[in-house]
Protein backbone atom coordinates (compact mmCIF):
# COMPACT_ATOMS: atom_id res chain seq x y z
CA UNK A 1 0.00 0.00 0.00
CA UNK A 2 1.01 3.26 -0.85
CA UNK A 3 1.48 5.87 1.78
CA UNK A 4 -1.09 8.53 2.40
CA UNK A 5 -0.73 11.59 0.67
CA UNK A 6 0.18 14.40 2.85
CA UNK A 7 2.28 12.02 5.38
CA UNK A 8 5.69 11.60 3.55
CA UNK A 9 7.42 8.52 5.10
CA UNK A 10 10.79 10.47 4.92
CA UNK A 11 9.50 12.40 7.97
CA UNK A 12 8.48 9.77 10.07
CA UNK A 13 12.12 9.54 9.85
CA UNK A 14 12.27 11.77 12.52
CA UNK A 15 10.61 9.86 14.79
CA UNK A 16 13.30 6.52 14.53
CA UNK A 17 16.08 6.26 16.90
CA UNK A 18 17.84 4.75 13.89
CA UNK A 19 17.63 8.05 11.82
CA UNK A 20 16.69 11.05 13.88
CA UNK A 21 19.91 10.63 16.56
CA UNK A 22 22.45 10.40 13.31
CA UNK A 23 20.37 13.66 11.65
CA UNK A 24 21.15 15.68 14.86
CA UNK A 25 24.26 14.93 14.82
CA UNK A 26 25.38 15.27 11.52
CA UNK A 27 23.37 18.68 11.27
CA UNK A 28 24.91 20.17 14.69
CA UNK A 29 28.57 19.05 13.18
CA UNK A 30 27.90 20.96 9.68
CA UNK A 31 26.58 24.05 11.91
CA UNK A 32 29.96 24.15 13.95
CA UNK A 33 32.23 23.79 11.27
CA UNK A 34 31.22 26.61 9.16
CA UNK A 35 30.11 28.46 11.92
CA UNK A 36 34.02 28.00 12.96
CA UNK A 37 35.43 28.90 9.55
CA UNK A 38 33.53 31.49 8.70
CA UNK A 39 34.53 33.02 12.14
CA UNK A 40 37.79 32.74 11.59
CA UNK A 41 37.62 33.83 8.11
CA UNK A 42 35.97 37.64 9.39
CA UNK A 43 38.18 37.78 12.37
CA UNK A 44 41.09 37.55 10.86
CA UNK A 45 40.49 39.86 8.12
CA UNK A 46 39.02 42.95 10.08
CA UNK A 47 40.04 42.49 13.23
CA UNK A 48 42.82 40.20 13.71
CA UNK A 49 45.03 41.23 11.06
CA UNK A 50 48.73 39.57 10.41
CA UNK A 51 51.41 41.12 7.84
CA UNK A 52 51.46 37.10 6.88
CA UNK A 53 48.05 36.76 5.76
CA UNK A 54 46.62 39.72 4.33
CA UNK A 55 43.25 40.11 4.52
CA UNK A 56 42.42 39.78 0.59
CA UNK A 57 43.65 35.92 0.75
CA UNK A 58 42.49 34.53 4.18
CA UNK A 59 38.99 33.16 2.65
CA UNK A 60 40.89 31.41 -0.32
CA UNK A 61 43.36 30.36 2.13
CA UNK A 62 41.41 28.65 4.58
CA UNK A 63 39.25 27.28 2.39
CA UNK A 64 42.16 25.42 0.91
CA UNK A 65 42.84 24.58 4.52
CA UNK A 66 39.54 23.54 4.86
CA UNK A 67 39.54 21.08 2.34
CA UNK A 68 42.90 19.46 2.11
CA UNK A 69 41.71 16.72 4.50
CA UNK A 70 39.38 15.89 2.22
CA UNK A 71 41.06 15.60 -0.63
CA UNK A 72 44.43 13.59 1.44
CA UNK A 73 42.34 11.75 3.95
CA UNK A 74 39.17 11.00 2.16
CA UNK A 75 40.86 7.43 0.84
CA UNK A 76 41.70 6.79 4.78
CA UNK A 77 38.40 8.33 6.21
CA UNK A 78 36.98 5.09 4.24
CA UNK A 79 39.01 2.57 4.90
CA UNK A 80 37.85 3.04 8.56
CA UNK A 81 34.42 3.52 8.01
CA UNK A 82 34.38 0.13 6.59
CA UNK A 83 36.51 -1.52 9.14
CA UNK A 84 35.13 0.20 12.31
CA UNK A 85 31.13 0.40 14.03
CA UNK A 86 30.04 3.46 12.04
CA UNK A 87 28.23 4.59 15.13
CA UNK A 88 31.65 4.48 17.57
CA UNK A 89 32.91 6.08 15.11
CA UNK A 90 30.94 8.71 15.06
CA UNK A 91 30.97 9.13 19.21
CA UNK A 92 35.10 9.04 19.09
CA UNK A 93 34.57 11.51 15.96
CA UNK A 94 31.98 13.85 18.19
CA UNK A 95 34.71 13.52 21.45
CA UNK A 96 37.37 14.65 19.47
CA UNK A 97 35.11 17.65 18.39
CA UNK A 98 34.55 18.63 21.57
CA UNK A 99 38.63 18.35 22.21
CA UNK A 100 38.96 20.64 19.01
CA UNK A 101 36.60 22.92 20.11
CA UNK A 102 38.06 23.61 23.21
CA UNK A 103 41.34 24.17 21.21
CA UNK A 104 39.94 26.96 19.66
CA UNK A 105 37.88 28.29 21.82
CA UNK A 106 41.26 29.37 23.21
CA UNK A 107 42.87 30.13 20.11
CA UNK A 108 40.24 32.31 19.92
CA UNK A 109 40.52 33.86 23.29
CA UNK A 110 44.12 34.25 23.14
CA UNK A 111 43.56 35.73 19.14
CA UNK A 112 46.50 33.03 18.63
CA UNK A 113 46.70 33.31 14.56
CA UNK A 114 48.19 30.14 13.75
CA UNK A 115 46.18 28.32 16.33
CA UNK A 116 43.06 29.33 14.51
CA UNK A 117 44.15 28.26 11.16
CA UNK A 118 45.21 24.71 12.84
CA UNK A 119 41.60 24.40 14.29
CA UNK A 120 40.09 25.10 10.74
CA UNK A 121 42.01 22.27 9.41
CA UNK A 122 41.07 19.86 12.60
CA UNK A 123 37.71 20.95 11.63
CA UNK A 124 37.87 20.08 7.98
CA UNK A 125 39.23 16.81 8.78
CA UNK A 126 35.91 16.19 11.46
CA UNK A 127 34.64 17.39 8.12
CA UNK A 128 35.89 15.01 5.81
CA UNK A 129 35.16 11.63 7.98
CA UNK A 130 31.64 12.39 8.58
CA UNK A 131 31.13 13.16 4.95
CA UNK A 132 32.24 9.91 4.60
CA UNK A 133 30.19 8.21 7.13
CA UNK A 134 26.82 9.50 6.43
CA UNK A 135 26.61 7.89 3.14
CA UNK A 136 27.50 5.04 4.39
CA UNK A 137 25.07 4.82 6.98
CA UNK A 138 22.07 5.44 5.76
CA UNK A 139 21.49 2.09 3.62
CA UNK A 140 22.93 0.13 6.76
CA UNK A 141 19.55 1.17 8.76
CA UNK A 142 17.09 2.42 5.49
CA UNK A 143 15.60 0.22 3.30
CA UNK A 144 16.22 0.65 -0.29
CA UNK A 145 12.65 2.65 -1.31
CA UNK A 146 13.71 4.89 2.05
CA UNK A 147 16.97 5.54 0.71
CA UNK A 148 15.51 8.63 -1.48
CA UNK A 149 13.69 9.91 0.94
CA UNK A 150 16.45 9.35 3.91
CA UNK A 151 19.07 11.07 1.20
CA UNK A 152 16.69 14.44 0.50
CA UNK A 153 16.51 14.89 4.38
CA UNK A 154 19.84 14.49 4.60
CA UNK A 155 20.84 16.71 1.65
CA UNK A 156 18.22 19.40 3.29
CA UNK A 157 19.73 19.52 6.51
CA UNK A 158 23.56 19.50 5.32
CA UNK A 159 22.64 22.70 3.11
CA UNK A 160 20.66 24.39 6.03
CA UNK A 161 23.82 24.05 8.65
CA UNK A 162 25.77 25.45 5.98
CA UNK A 163 23.92 28.53 5.52
CA UNK A 164 23.25 28.59 9.87
CA UNK A 165 26.51 28.31 10.48
CA UNK A 166 27.71 30.87 7.73
CA UNK A 167 25.09 33.36 8.91
CA UNK A 168 25.86 32.74 12.34
CA UNK A 169 29.42 32.60 12.21
CA UNK A 170 29.04 36.30 10.75
CA UNK A 171 26.81 37.69 13.21
CA UNK A 172 28.57 36.37 16.37
CA UNK A 173 31.57 37.54 15.68
CA UNK A 174 30.11 41.19 15.74
CA UNK A 175 30.94 43.05 19.35
CA UNK A 176 27.08 43.98 20.20
CA UNK A 177 26.63 40.12 20.34
CA UNK A 178 29.00 39.28 22.74
CA UNK A 179 32.27 39.13 19.95
CA UNK A 180 34.55 36.40 21.01
CA UNK A 181 32.82 35.20 23.99
CA UNK A 182 29.85 34.60 22.88
CA UNK A 183 31.59 32.96 19.59
CA UNK A 184 33.82 30.15 21.87
CA UNK A 185 29.94 29.53 24.41
CA UNK A 186 28.32 28.59 20.86
CA UNK A 187 31.40 26.68 19.24
CA UNK A 188 31.09 24.44 22.90
CA UNK A 189 27.49 23.89 23.01
CA UNK A 190 26.92 22.49 19.69
CA UNK A 191 29.59 20.04 19.92
CA UNK A 192 29.08 19.25 23.39
CA UNK A 193 25.13 18.48 22.30
CA UNK A 194 26.78 16.79 18.97
CA UNK A 195 28.24 14.26 21.29
CA UNK A 196 25.25 13.78 23.61
CA UNK A 197 23.27 12.46 20.35
CA UNK A 198 25.64 10.82 19.00
CA UNK A 199 25.30 8.42 22.06
CA UNK A 200 21.85 7.51 20.52
CA UNK A 201 22.87 6.29 17.19
CA UNK A 202 22.06 2.77 17.21
CA UNK A 203 25.06 0.54 16.63
CA UNK A 204 25.90 -0.29 13.20
CA UNK A 205 28.97 -3.15 13.33
CA UNK A 206 31.96 -3.20 10.49
CA UNK A 207 31.34 -4.62 7.51
CA UNK A 208 34.92 -5.55 6.44
CA UNK A 209 36.46 -5.66 10.14
CA UNK A 210 39.07 -7.70 8.72
CA UNK A 211 40.60 -4.99 6.57
CA UNK A 212 44.08 -3.81 5.94
CA UNK A 213 44.38 -0.26 5.44
CA UNK A 214 46.29 0.91 2.98
CA UNK A 215 47.82 4.02 4.57
CA UNK A 216 48.68 5.35 0.62
CA UNK A 217 45.57 7.79 -0.06
CA UNK A 218 46.69 7.92 -4.05
CA UNK A 219 47.05 4.16 -4.49
CA UNK A 220 43.65 3.35 -2.20
CA UNK A 221 41.83 5.86 -4.48
CA UNK A 222 43.15 4.85 -7.75
CA UNK A 223 42.43 1.24 -6.83
CA UNK A 224 38.73 2.06 -5.69
CA UNK A 225 38.32 4.39 -8.65
CA UNK A 226 39.67 1.79 -11.33
CA UNK A 227 37.40 -1.02 -9.53
CA UNK A 228 33.69 1.14 -9.42
CA UNK A 229 34.99 2.14 -13.22
CA UNK A 230 33.79 -1.79 -14.89
CA UNK A 231 30.58 -0.52 -12.81
CA UNK A 232 29.00 1.29 -15.22
CA UNK A 233 25.86 2.58 -13.56
CA UNK A 234 27.54 3.22 -10.05
CA UNK A 235 30.26 5.06 -12.51
CA UNK A 236 27.75 7.74 -13.55
CA UNK A 237 26.32 8.18 -10.51
CA UNK A 238 30.11 9.21 -9.06
CA UNK A 239 30.71 11.51 -12.21
CA UNK A 240 27.03 12.80 -11.75
CA UNK A 241 27.33 13.31 -8.33
CA UNK A 242 31.12 15.48 -8.66
CA UNK A 243 29.44 16.98 -11.84
CA UNK A 244 26.80 18.27 -9.22
CA UNK A 245 29.36 20.10 -7.47
CA UNK A 246 31.49 21.57 -10.65
CA UNK A 247 28.52 23.18 -11.39
CA UNK A 248 27.05 24.30 -7.78
CA UNK A 249 30.89 25.52 -7.46
CA UNK A 250 30.52 27.65 -10.62
CA UNK A 251 27.87 29.85 -9.67
CA UNK A 252 28.32 29.89 -6.00
CA UNK A 253 32.00 30.95 -5.95
CA UNK A 254 30.46 34.04 -7.91
CA UNK A 255 27.77 35.27 -6.12
CA UNK A 256 29.70 37.20 -4.12
CA UNK A 257 31.12 38.66 -7.22
CA UNK A 258 27.62 39.75 -8.48
CA UNK A 259 26.38 41.28 -5.34
CA UNK A 260 29.31 43.39 -5.18
CA UNK A 261 30.54 44.15 -8.78
CA UNK A 262 27.19 43.53 -11.11
CA UNK A 263 24.32 44.39 -8.18
CA UNK A 264 25.59 46.82 -6.48
CA UNK A 265 24.43 45.34 -3.26
CA UNK A 266 25.22 45.45 0.03
CA UNK A 267 25.73 42.74 2.50
CA UNK A 268 22.10 41.90 3.43
CA UNK A 269 21.05 41.54 -0.24
CA UNK A 270 24.48 38.92 -0.29
CA UNK A 271 23.56 37.26 2.44
CA UNK A 272 19.54 36.85 0.43
CA UNK A 273 21.22 35.29 -1.87
CA UNK A 274 22.78 32.31 -0.15
CA UNK A 275 19.60 32.21 1.77
CA UNK A 276 17.59 31.74 -1.08
CA UNK A 277 20.33 28.81 -3.38
CA UNK A 278 20.59 27.15 0.17
CA UNK A 279 16.87 26.86 0.83
CA UNK A 280 16.47 26.07 -2.91
CA UNK A 281 18.62 22.85 -3.01
CA UNK A 282 17.22 22.13 0.40
CA UNK A 283 13.79 22.00 -1.35
CA UNK A 284 14.63 20.16 -4.04
CA UNK A 285 15.91 17.57 -1.90
CA UNK A 286 12.74 16.97 -0.01
CA UNK A 287 10.35 16.90 -2.96
CA UNK A 288 11.97 14.12 -4.23
CA UNK A 289 10.48 11.10 -2.29
CA UNK A 290 7.42 12.76 -3.41
CA UNK A 291 7.94 13.39 -6.93
CA UNK A 292 9.57 10.20 -7.99
CA UNK A 293 6.29 8.17 -7.45
CA UNK A 294 7.61 5.24 -6.17
CA UNK A 295 6.27 2.63 -4.50
CA UNK A 296 7.34 1.34 -0.78
CA UNK A 297 9.80 -1.39 -0.87
CA UNK A 298 10.68 -0.02 -4.21
CA UNK A 299 14.52 0.41 -4.83
CA UNK A 300 15.65 3.85 -5.60
CA UNK A 301 15.66 5.60 -9.13
CA UNK A 302 16.85 8.10 -11.37
CA UNK A 303 14.08 9.33 -13.02
CA UNK A 304 14.54 13.03 -11.51
CA UNK A 305 17.83 13.23 -12.81
CA UNK A 306 17.05 14.41 -16.05
CA UNK A 307 14.40 16.34 -14.72
CA UNK A 308 16.66 18.15 -12.55
CA UNK A 309 19.20 18.54 -15.09
CA UNK A 310 16.87 20.11 -17.64
CA UNK A 311 16.38 22.75 -14.67
CA UNK A 312 20.04 23.42 -13.66
CA UNK A 313 20.48 24.31 -17.79
CA UNK A 314 17.56 26.14 -18.51
CA UNK A 315 17.49 28.65 -15.12
CA UNK A 316 21.06 28.74 -14.89
CA UNK A 317 21.48 29.81 -18.58
CA UNK A 318 18.77 32.51 -18.17
CA UNK A 319 20.57 33.46 -14.96
CA UNK A 320 22.87 34.09 -16.62
CA UNK A 321 21.62 36.45 -19.28
CA UNK A 322 19.73 38.58 -16.74
CA UNK A 323 23.49 38.73 -14.78
CA UNK A 324 24.98 40.13 -18.44
CA UNK A 325 21.87 42.13 -18.88
CA UNK A 326 22.15 43.88 -15.25
CA UNK A 327 26.26 44.50 -15.82
CA UNK A 328 25.29 46.23 -19.22
CA UNK A 329 22.43 48.42 -18.02
CA UNK A 330 23.31 52.03 -18.00
CA UNK A 331 21.19 53.05 -15.08
CA UNK A 332 23.22 50.53 -12.50
CA UNK A 333 26.27 53.00 -13.19
CA UNK A 334 24.53 55.53 -10.53
CA UNK A 335 23.88 52.97 -8.05
CA UNK A 336 26.55 52.78 -5.74
CA UNK A 337 25.38 50.38 -2.89
CA UNK A 338 21.33 49.31 -1.96
CA UNK A 339 19.44 47.02 0.92
CA UNK A 340 17.38 44.62 0.25
CA UNK A 341 13.74 47.00 -0.38
CA UNK A 342 15.99 48.53 -3.09
CA UNK A 343 16.94 45.09 -4.62
CA UNK A 344 13.52 43.64 -5.01
CA UNK A 345 12.23 46.79 -6.59
CA UNK A 346 13.56 46.09 -9.63
CA UNK A 347 11.74 43.40 -11.71
CA UNK A 348 14.54 42.27 -13.68
CA UNK A 349 16.27 41.46 -10.33
CA UNK A 350 13.01 39.09 -9.71
CA UNK A 351 13.82 37.33 -12.64
CA UNK A 352 16.95 36.75 -11.46
CA UNK A 353 16.14 35.73 -7.77
CA UNK A 354 13.48 33.17 -9.75
CA UNK A 355 16.08 31.80 -12.20
CA UNK A 356 18.32 31.26 -9.15
CA UNK A 357 15.62 29.17 -6.64
CA UNK A 358 14.52 27.58 -9.65
CA UNK A 359 18.21 25.97 -10.30
CA UNK A 360 18.85 25.54 -6.75
CA UNK A 361 15.84 23.08 -6.61
CA UNK A 362 16.82 21.24 -9.70
CA UNK A 363 20.14 20.74 -8.38
CA UNK A 364 18.10 19.09 -5.44
CA UNK A 365 16.43 17.34 -7.96
CA UNK A 366 19.42 15.95 -9.78
CA UNK A 367 21.64 15.07 -6.92
CA UNK A 368 19.45 13.39 -4.52
CA UNK A 369 18.54 10.00 -6.90
CA UNK A 370 22.19 9.77 -7.80
CA UNK A 371 23.38 9.65 -4.21
CA UNK A 372 20.79 7.13 -3.47
CA UNK A 373 21.28 4.94 -6.43
CA UNK A 374 25.19 5.44 -5.39
CA UNK A 375 24.46 3.73 -2.16
CA UNK A 376 22.32 0.84 -3.59
CA UNK A 377 24.67 0.19 -6.07
CA UNK A 378 27.70 0.05 -4.15
CA UNK A 379 28.70 -3.03 -2.64
CA UNK A 380 27.99 -3.08 1.34
CA UNK A 381 31.33 -4.12 2.35
CA UNK A 382 33.18 -1.57 0.01
CA UNK A 383 30.32 1.34 0.52
CA UNK A 384 32.32 3.90 2.58
CA UNK A 385 35.34 3.53 0.34
CA UNK A 386 33.23 4.06 -2.81
CA UNK A 387 31.64 7.28 -0.90
CA UNK A 388 35.24 8.24 -0.23
CA UNK A 389 36.20 7.79 -3.55
CA UNK A 390 33.71 10.06 -4.87
CA UNK A 391 34.46 12.77 -2.37
CA UNK A 392 37.84 13.27 -3.39
CA UNK A 393 36.05 13.00 -7.25
CA UNK A 394 33.85 16.27 -6.00
CA UNK A 395 37.23 17.95 -4.72
CA UNK A 396 38.86 17.32 -7.99
CA UNK A 397 35.95 18.34 -9.86
CA UNK A 398 35.84 22.09 -7.99
CA UNK A 399 39.26 22.73 -8.21
CA UNK A 400 38.96 21.93 -12.11
CA UNK A 401 36.12 25.03 -11.60
CA UNK A 402 38.05 27.04 -9.79
CA UNK A 403 40.70 27.05 -12.47
CA UNK A 404 38.30 27.30 -15.52
CA UNK A 405 36.58 30.45 -13.58
CA UNK A 406 39.89 31.69 -12.56
CA UNK A 407 40.75 31.79 -16.52
CA UNK A 408 37.45 32.72 -18.01
CA UNK A 409 37.69 36.04 -15.70
CA UNK A 410 41.62 36.52 -16.89
CA UNK A 411 40.37 36.54 -20.52
CA UNK A 412 38.21 39.06 -19.89
CA UNK A 413 34.87 37.35 -19.73
CA UNK A 414 31.94 38.66 -17.50
CA UNK A 415 29.86 36.91 -14.92
CA UNK A 416 26.84 36.78 -16.57
CA UNK A 417 29.41 35.16 -19.80
CA UNK A 418 30.43 32.88 -17.02
CA UNK A 419 27.42 31.93 -16.27
CA UNK A 420 25.73 30.92 -19.60
CA UNK A 421 28.89 28.93 -20.32
CA UNK A 422 28.57 26.74 -17.40
CA UNK A 423 25.06 25.95 -18.28
CA UNK A 424 25.64 25.46 -22.08
CA UNK A 425 28.50 23.06 -20.64
CA UNK A 426 26.53 21.47 -18.56
CA UNK A 427 23.70 20.69 -21.19
CA UNK A 428 26.55 19.70 -23.56
CA UNK A 429 27.68 16.99 -20.62
CA UNK A 430 24.14 15.62 -19.97
CA UNK A 431 23.88 15.07 -23.72
CA UNK A 432 26.87 12.87 -23.64
CA UNK A 433 25.60 11.15 -20.67
CA UNK A 434 22.01 10.14 -22.35
CA UNK A 435 24.19 8.53 -25.28
CA UNK A 436 26.86 6.98 -23.07
CA UNK A 437 23.96 5.77 -20.16
CA UNK A 438 20.00 5.12 -21.91
CA UNK A 439 19.53 4.31 -18.18
CA UNK A 440 19.00 8.02 -18.10
CA UNK A 441 16.81 8.70 -20.18
CA UNK A 442 14.99 5.37 -20.22
CA UNK A 443 14.10 5.73 -16.60
CA UNK A 444 12.91 9.42 -16.89
CA UNK A 445 10.19 7.99 -19.47
CA UNK A 446 9.09 5.33 -16.71
CA UNK A 447 8.80 8.69 -14.65
CA UNK A 448 6.78 10.40 -16.73
CA UNK A 449 4.68 7.53 -17.40
CA UNK A 450 4.05 6.92 -13.96
CA UNK A 451 2.53 10.29 -13.65
CA UNK A 452 0.72 10.45 -16.42
CA UNK A 453 -0.86 7.05 -15.45
CA UNK A 454 -1.43 8.04 -11.86
CA UNK A 455 -4.41 6.23 -9.88
CA UNK A 456 -5.34 8.88 -7.75
CA UNK A 457 -4.93 7.70 -3.84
Amino acid sequence: MRPQAGKPPQFRLFRQRRFAPFFATVFLGAVNDNLLKFAIVLLLTYQVPVTWLPPEVVGPALGAIFIAPSVLLSATAGQWADKLDLAWLMRLAKSAEVVMMLLAAWALWQRHVPMMLLSVLLSGLHVTLFATVKYAYLPRHLSAGELTGGNGLLEMGTFTAILLGTLAGGVLVAPWLGGLGALMVAILLLAVLGRVSARFIPATPALSPGLKVNWNPLAETWRNLDRIHHQPVLWLCLLGISWMWFFGALFLSLFPLVAKGVLHADEDTASLLLVLSSLGVGLGALLCEGLSRTREGDAPEMGLVLIGAAGMAVFGLDLGWVVHRIAHDPSMASVHAYGVSDFIARPLHWRGLVDMVLMAVSIGLFSVPLYAQMQYQAEPERRARIVAANNILNAVFILVCALLTTALSALGWGVGAIFMAGALLHASVVLAAMWWQALLWQQTVAWLRRWRTAVPE
